[in-house]
């Protein structure tokens, strides 16, 4: 019982690490949003510390998750998904994947209101492939600017300065597979010869 228990609270950390990337957010913005200090918030998420409640219940609030989400709680019987969009600044990101750390997948939907908006280019940990289902997408990588079209893929180096948007002012479907310790996407062209 206590190993399933060190095992549950040790997989707590890289699931707080998790959604403070997916919101582009630093430890320090989460510090002065949540009032858990910069020096917790990087230990729970290193696995130094061990989360209690009194931590968890502003992390969830300020996240706009469950407290089950952080720990990783198992279902109660009901075997349906229920995915829980991330909404932010004109983009609607739904994960599919819910395991903490390692590749996550999500289905983003970026609306055309930021058409005509400067690129402000960012760059974090990782790895990203992009797959465009609909619309076209405005990708800004470093000093290169390209337009996908649905059926067009890319993939890069998240330290490269990048930005996205919708290229028309129309709304974006695509996919995105992201790594957080820069896992690259590995593509067969054909199947093995036996």
């Amino acid at each position: 019982m206590a190993d399933e228990l060190d095992s549950i609270l040790g997989a707590v950390g890289p699931r707080l690490r998790a959604l403070r990337t997916q919101r582009n957010l630093t430890l320090e913005e989460v510090s002065a949003s949540s009032a858990v200090s910069i020096s917790t918030l990087s230990r729970l998420e290193s696995g130094q510390r061990k989360p209690n409640l009194e931590i968890l219940l502003p992390l969830a609030r300020l996240y706009g998750v469950p407290l089950d989400d952080l720990v990783g709680a198992p279902p109660t019987g009901d075997p349906r998904i229920h995915l829980r969009p991330i909404i932010h600044a004109g983009m609607t990101a739904v994960p599919l994947t819910r395991r903490p750390g390692g590749l996550q997948a999500f289905k983003m939907v970026i609306t055309g209101e930021d058409r005509g908006s400067e690129p402000d280019p960012r760059v974090h940990e990782g790895y990203e492939w992009l797959y465009v289902l609909n619309g076209r997408l405005r990708l800004v990588l470093g000093e290169k600017d390209f337009e996908l079209y649905p059926g067009e893929a890319a993939e890069f180096d998240t330290h490269t300065p990048h930005w996205f948007a919708s290229a028309d002012g129309n709304p974006v479907e695509l996919l995105s597979l992201f790594g957080q310790q820069g896992e690259r996407m590995h593509i067969r062209a054909r199947p093995k010869s036996t």
